[in-house]
């Protein structure tokens, strides 16, 4: 059994890694360590992450996947949701939450097998009612985005979203200058997805 932990931000300035130290303390107190960390910044409302599904391809059977809220994991839509739960029940892995502590026995395998089938029963249901909460969570929030904004939009005041132009321009100086993706996705925080967009633009030719 390895834990693998699952760390997801939805926005680039978020900070994906903020509960590392969580989880890696989580698992020390019960004499575990996280075997690999796969960390991105996408929506959870997003069926298609790549590192969660990195994640899922590199598990074996009884693996532990260790998030640090339910709504990590997922903010998917109800049928989302049972595709995700499908490829969870497919390859055997046992999801972990510390905001779930009946989850929280999975992460270890002393239990006999009666106890063991119920706590996964239970955690079942308590993960899918987690789920739909973090799913309506997102909607509440993308409908109060979407009044705010047209009320904005209605009295002339909304902008959008502002462009972060200092760190852009710092990132099209190391484009400029030949520094690696990787190296300025880690001097900048920013994701790989940025980086594009920024060698896109100082590669396309100037407007006569």
């Amino acid at each position: 059994m390895f834990i693998r932990a699952y760390l997801r931000a939805s926005t680039d300035e978020q900070d994906a890694n903020r509960a590392k130290d969580q989880l890696r303390a989580f698992a020390v107190e019960r004499g575990l360590s996280v075997a690999a960390w796969y960390v991105e910044n996408e929506s959870g409302a997003k069926l298609a992450r790549p590192e969660l599904f990195r994640l899922l391809g590199d598990a074996q059977p009884a693996d532990v996947l260790l998030v640090e809220q339910v709504d990590r994991l997922s903010r998917l839509t109800s049928a989302d949701w049972e595709k995700l739960k499908a490829e969870l029940t497919a390859r055997r892995v046992r999801v972990v939450a510390l905001d779930l502590p009946t989850s929280w026995m999975m992460a270890t395998s002393n239990a006999d097998e009666f106890t063991g089938r119920m706590f996964e029963a239970i955690n079942g249901m308590l993960l899918d009612m987690l789920a739909a909460v973090a799913r309506k969570d997102y909607d509440d929030r993308r409908r109060r985005q979407a009044q705010g904004q047209a009320k904005a939009m209605a009295e002339g005041r909304y902008k959008g979203r502002p462009e972060d132009t200092e760190r852009n321009a710092g990132i099209a100086s190391m484009l400029t200058a030949g520094q690696s993706w990787s190296f300025i996705q880690d001097m900048t925080g920013c994701s790989r997805a940025t980086v594009a967009k920024i060698a896109k633009r100082i590669a396309a030719p100037a407007a006569p």
